[in-house]
């Protein structure tokens, strides 16, 4: 359980920016996944079920022009930096797990 913090910065306008805090990485990483499924809605507003797959999350995360997460760190009381492919890795694991693939 690491507090994180998401940074997103979906267009090239600074202005854009917005942060949200979560109290784990996988809290953060079904954060990511929502904002997705909301964009999802927002384009296909009178599409009762929203479905898509991992190439499709990934993509939306690649043209964002900014994601990245600062997760707290206890033993040095700060927070690291992780970047778009940390973001997509620890997705991938999410899902999997959601799955019920444990390898």
């Amino acid at each position: 359980m690491a507090h994180t913090i998401l940074l997103v910065q979906p267009g090239a306008n600074p202005e854009t920016r917005t942060y949200s805090d979560y109290e784990s990485v996988n809290e953060c990483m079904e954060g990511v996944c929502k904002i997705y499924e909301e964009h999802l809605k927002r384009r296909n507003p009178n599409t009762p079920t929203i479905t898509y797959d991992i190439s499709q999350l990934f993509d939306f995360v690649d043209q964002l022009s900014d994601l990245s997460c600062l997760v707290y760190q206890k033993s040095t009381n700060t927070y690291a930096p992780y970047n778009k492919d940390w973001i997509k890795e620890k997705i991938y694991i999410l899902l999997r797990q959601a799955a019920g693939h444990t390898d």
